[in-house]
């Protein structure tokens, strides 16, 4: 079931939320200071592109230098959010697609603040 809702997620918004997450990424890797945060968001790009089976879940080993990473964050990070809404709006319109808007909209935190998170196996029972 997880890889027939990725498949699905793919056509009707995991590219395109990788591409906002790529451009987005490139734009932060300008400055050698937004080297990090560009790194997070092709790690949360990656994710965005293939979800179901995963998780992002906070890195116990992340360190105080992530919530300053998340503040500087925060102007790319609400460009994404938005991205997420209005990718999240037509899924919802139909029966199918009500699960990949609630996936999108649980996309919503980690790319306000993806510092000091990793993306790991879900674990859930199987679908």
């Amino acid at each position: 079931m997880r890889t027939l809702l990725n498949i699905i997620w793919f056509f009707f918004a995991g590219i395109g939320l990788w591409i906002s997450y790529i451009l987005v990424g490139l734009l932060a890797c300008i400055t050698i200071i937004g080297i990090p945060a560009g790194i997070a968001c092709f790690r949360i790009g990656n994710y965005a592109v293939w979800p179901f089976g995963r998780e992002v879940v906070a890195d116990p080993s992340a360190g105080g230098w992530s919530l300053l990473g998340n503040i500087l964050w925060i102007p790319f990070g609400l460009i994404l959010a938005v991205a997420h809404v209005f990718t999240a709006i037509p899924l919802a319109l139909t029966i199918i697609g009500i699960p990949m808007a609630w996936a999108n909209l649980k996309l919503i935190p980690v790319s306000l603040m993806p510092m000091g998170k990793v993306i790991v196996e879900s674990r859930r029972a199987p679908l």
